[in-house]
């Protein structure tokens, strides 16, 4: 009896179908992949601008060992504190106590809101007798740089009073939305963290991500009091409608009483600290 010969699969189309396949699980898949920690550098500061110099009484020092140990404004300290001592000095720099500890010292503050008792009879509903008062005329200081601005003929003199215009304007806008003068940090107050080299990773991102929750919580407390709304809301509010000019108005008002400055120093080698 003769055998049937097997009937040929014709396989010209496989390799057609696994290139579909790959490309539609290219195109559904989600891959998971490290995002690292969310920075904003600054912009570059032009030569003719004086940048302030970080003076110590203005800096939070946080300085973390090889043993993961932590060491906080000259003080050994928990992990699960450094947020709320973040917090505090991020308000009390902005309140403009004039001493705050370092450690077993305690130093002098500068500020450019200052406490005033009994101006024409003006009081504050929180502090009966007082008032904060800033130490210069914002609309004067307007009125001023109008003037410069248009009496000046050199192109580049013209950008450099329209940047500081713009600027006493936002803090115009911003004094204006938080129904009054506010307490700002002087502009040489920062976040300083510094690292070992033999820091574990993990110990580092709990630290990073202490030092900017401290700033986030202030940023939604404000926003919230002022505008009932958290800081983060307002910022997906205008993501989606960057055309909002009064929600970035809230943004900006928000980030000038609690500014982000984080400052990593160069990590150090086999460092003990205490």
């Amino acid at each position: 009896m003769a055998r049937r010969e097997l009937q040929e699969i014709n396989a010209g189309s496989m390799a057609d179908i696994a290139f579909l396949l790959l490309i539609f699980w290219l195109v559904t898949t989600t891959i998971d992949s490290d995002e690292g920690i969310k920075r904003q550098l600054p912009p570059p500061v032009p030569p003719d601008i004086d940048v302030p110099q970080a003076k110590e009484q203005n800096v939070f020092n946080v300085k973390v060992n090889f043993l993961d140990a932590l060491l906080v404004e000259g003080e050994p300290a928990d992990i699960s504190d450094l947020k709320d001592k973040a917090k505090n000095f991020l308000v009390a720099t902005g309140d403009g106590i004039m001493e705050h500890p370092i450690g077993r010292q305690t130093v002098g503050k500068n500020r450019e809101v200052e406490l005033v008792t009994g101006v024409n009879g003006k009081t504050n509903a929180a502090f009966p007798e007082r008032l904060w008062v800033r130490k210069v005329d914002v609309r004067q200081r307007i009125a001023e740089y109008e003037s410069f601005l248009a009496a000046a003929e050199d192109e580049n003199r013209k950008k450099n009073y329209q940047k500081v215009l713009d600027n006493w304007k936002e803090k115009l806008t911003t004094i204006e939305l938080l129904g009054g003068d506010y307490k700002e940090l002087p502009p040489s107050a920062l976040i300083s963290m510094q690292n070992d080299n033999a820091t574990t990773y993990n110990t580092y991102l709990q630290v990073q991500n202490e030092l900017q929750s401290a700033v986030n919580e202030l940023r939604d407390e404000l926003a919230i009091a002022k505008f009932g709304r958290s800081y983060k809301e307002l910022e997906d509010l205008y993501d989606r409608n960057s055309e909002d000019r009064a929600l970035l108005d809230k943004i900006i008002a928000v980030r000038s009483v609690f500014p982000q400055r984080i400052s990593e120093a160069e990590p150090r080698e086999g460092s003990t600290y205490y």
